[in-house]
C-alpha cells in the first residue's frame, strides 16, 4: 500500500491525542503535522498538551518534539499533507467551515466531528456497515469545486456499540423497532477522573445531544445514496436514553428489539458469529479480525474485562434473550475512543485509501 502523509487537526485534544497515538506507528500513515489552536501553535506537541495527556500510554518520542500548527492556516498545513484527521472543538458552524475549506484546498477531511454528519452529500460510514456511501464523494466534490478534497465522517460513538449488532439482522428478519439505553464512559466527554472529580461514584441521567443523534444517525447509515445524496431509512423505529456513567472508557448499551419475522435465538447468534464487513475482506490494519464477539457467561461482556478486545476496535455482545414486551434483549459494548471515535475514523481512512479516494 502506497504511503500517506497525514495531519491531525484538533491534535491537542482527548480524541487528538488518540489519533496521534494510533498514527505514530500506523504502517499506511506517516504522521507528519500536528494542528491545533492558535495557542498551541508555535509549540512542541510536548508542550502544548503539557499536563493534559490522557493516554494510558507515554508520549511517543518521535511526536513529542514536532512543532504544533495553526489549524487555521489551512494552505500550510494542506501542503504538507495528503489528507487530515479532524477532531476540533468548536462550534458546529465553525468546523463545518473549516472542514470545507481544507476539502477546498484539495485536502481530504476524515472527521471525528458531528458537524457534517447529516448533510447530505458527506458520508458518515462504519466500514462493516455502509462503505457503499462512499459513492456520494463525486457529488460532494462537484458541489464544493474540488478533485481531490471532500469530507467523510464518522457516526458517533454510542452507536458503535449497538449498531453493529443491529444491523446483521435489520433486513433478513426486518426489523421494526428498538429501544436504546446507553451507558456512557467519561472519555466520551474528553474528560478523565482527575478533570472531572463529580463523575466519581455519580450518574448523570442526560448527555446534550445524545439521544437525538442515537435516534437519528443509524438512519442515516441504513440509508441509500440517490441522485448524489444519502437518503436516510425511513425505518427502523429507535428510541434512546443516554446516561454517563463513571467509567474511564467504553460506552455500553441495553437493547430491546422486534421483527417482522422474528428469529430464533440461534438464527440471531449464527448470523453474529458469521458476519463480516468490507473492513475484515479488505484486511484493513485497524479491522478487529472478527468484528462481533459474543459472550455465553451472564455476567458478559464487561467494560473493565472486554472493552479492549482486538484492541479495541470489536464489539462485545451478551445476554440475549426473549422480551416481555420486544422480541428479544441484549447488552452490548465497543471502546468509544478506539472503535467509537479515533479508531473508527483511521478505519474509515484506511477503506477510503484501500479505495483509492485519496490518490
Amino acid at each position: 500500500m502506497k504511503q500517506y502523509q497525514v495531519g491531525v487537526v484538533g491534535a491537542t485534544g482527548m480524541v487528538g491525542q488518540r489519533f496521534v497515538s494510533l498514527l505514530a506507528q500506523h504502517p499506511w500513515f506517516n504522521l507528519a503535522v500536528l494542528a491545533a489552536s492558535p495557542r498551541s501553535a508555535g509549540k512542541t506537541y510536548e508542550e502544548a498538551v503539557g499536563d493534559r495527556w490522557a493516554m494510558p500510554d507515554p508520549m511517543l518520542a518521535n511526536v513529542r518534539n514536532m512543532v504544533v500548527l495553526d489549524a487555521s492556516h489551512v494552505e500550510e498545513v494542506a501542503s504538507q499533507v495528503d489528507f487530515v484527521f479532524c477532531a476540533v472543538d468548536m462550534k458546529k458552524e465553525e468546523i463545518r467551515a473549516l472542514e470545507e475549506s481544507y476539502a477546498k484546498a484539495e485536502c481530504p477531511v476524515v472527521s471525528n466531528n458531528s458537524a457534517h454528519r447529516f448533510t447530505p452529500d458527506v458520508p458518515m460510514v462504519v466500514p462493516e456497515i455502509n462503505p457503499e456511501h462512499l459513492e456520494v464523494i463525486p457529488a460532494q466534490r462537484a458541489r464544493l469545486g474540488t478533485k481531490k478534497g471532500f469530507v467523510a465522517v464518522k457516526s458517533n460513538c454510542s452507536l458503535q456499540s449497538y449498531v453493529p449488532a443491529l444491523h446483521p439482522l435489520k433486513d433478513e428478519f426486518g426489523l421494526t423497532k428498538a429501544l436504546v439505553c446507553t451507558y456512557q464512559a467519561i472519555s466520551g466527554a474528553g474528560k478523565t477522573f482527575a478533570t472531572w472529580p463529580e463523575m466519581v461514584d455519580n450518574c448523570i441521567p442526560y448527555i446534550g445531544g445524545e439521544e437525538e443523534k442515537s435516534e437519528q444517525e443509524p438512519l442515516k447509515l441504513w440509508g441509500k445514496v440517490e441522485a448524489g445524496v444519502i437518503v436516510p431509512a425511513a425505518a427502523p423505529s429507535i428510541t434512546a436514553q443516554c446516561l454517563r456513567i463513571p467509567v474511564s472508557d467504553g460506552h455500553m448499551a441495553a437493547v430491546f428489539m422486534s421483527f417482522e419475522k422474528t428469529p430464533s435465538k440461534e438464527e440471531i447468534l449464527a448470523r453474529w458469529a458469521d458476519y463480516e464487513g468490507e473492513a475484515q475482506r479488505l484486511k484493513l490494519p485497524s479491522a478487529p479480525k472478527h468484528f462481533l464477539h459474543y459472550f455465553e457467561e451472564n455476567d458478559r461482556p464487561q467494560t473493565k474485562l472486554d472493552r479492549n478486545l482486538e484492541n479495541g476496535m470489536a464489539v462485545s455482545i451478551g445476554r440475549l434473550r426473549p422480551d416481555t414486551q420486544y422480541d428479544y434483549k441484549f447488552v452490548c459494548l465497543s471502546h468509544n475512543t478506539l472503535r467509537g471515535a479515533a479508531g473508527g475514523a483511521v478505519l474509515l481512512a484506511e477503506l477510503l485509501a484501500a479505495k483509492g479516494y485519496f490518490d
